[in-house]
């Protein structure tokens, strides 16, 4: 994986969450209601009965741990392990969740646990200047960490190239979701959802692994 890559995937959003601290704008969303709201999407992943009876969770890209406060409050009997590259984005995580006798946050560039589930919210997003080959390549080896890390299935979302024209970034990704589907179905799984009709410019993908 390309240190280029990683480096300013880095340095982006440890410059975002010194300017707007633990916050979702920290970690590049508008606000709560649209980062809840994805959450929701991905964690479809999880059976229901999971949610009582107890699951384990790698979380890619966790920054501040967001992800796991919104676990909690829904109830859900989860073993967390976030990781991002951002070291401020860990710090913060740790000072927020230290108490948690259920969760670790680390600084690295992929998983060092395999877990039930792994889930990434927002990291495909930002490819700043990179070109589109390159990060399509980044975000492809992304996947295969995460496929490997996962015992039961991972999810991850990605701005979507159905978005509207005059609303469309330079500066930011947009995936066919087509593709991504097709990869995840040829390559990790057969049973593989799409889903794309949640009011965002964006869709989430869940692969799940047979028993």
């Amino acid at each position: 994986m390309s240190t280029t890559i990683l480096r300013k995937v880095e340095q982006y959003y440890s410059s975002r969450i010194r300017e707007h601290g633990a916050t979702p704008e920290g970690v590049d969303w508008n606000g709560s209601a649209s980062q809840n709201l994805r959450f929701e999407q991905l964690l479809k992943l999880v059976p229901h009965e999971e949610w009582q009876q107890g699951f384990s969770l790698v979380d890619v890209g966790c920054g501040y741990g967001a992800l796991l406060d919104w676990l909690r409050e829904r109830g859900a009997v989860v073993d967390y392990h976030g990781y991002d590259l951002s070291p401020e984005m860990i710090a913060s995580a740790r000072a927020k969740h230290g108490a948690d006798p259920l969760s670790r946050f680390e600084v690295a560039d992929r998983p060092s646990r395999k877990a039930d589930y792994t889930v990434a919210s927002g990291i495909f997003n930002v490819s700043q200047q990179t070109p589109r080959d390159a990060w399509e390549n980044y975000i492809a080896g992304v996947l295969r960490d995460m496929d490997a890390s996962s015992l039961k299935g991972f999810a991850f979302n990605c701005l979507t190239s159905y978005s509207d024209a005059p609303y469309m970034r330079d500066y930011l990704y947009y995936g066919d979701p087509c593709f991504y589907f097709d990869l995840c179905k040829r390559t990790y799984s057969r049973q593989v959802a799409l889903l794309h009709d949640y009011g965002l410019y964006e869709f989430t993908l869940l692969v799940r692994k047979a028993a």
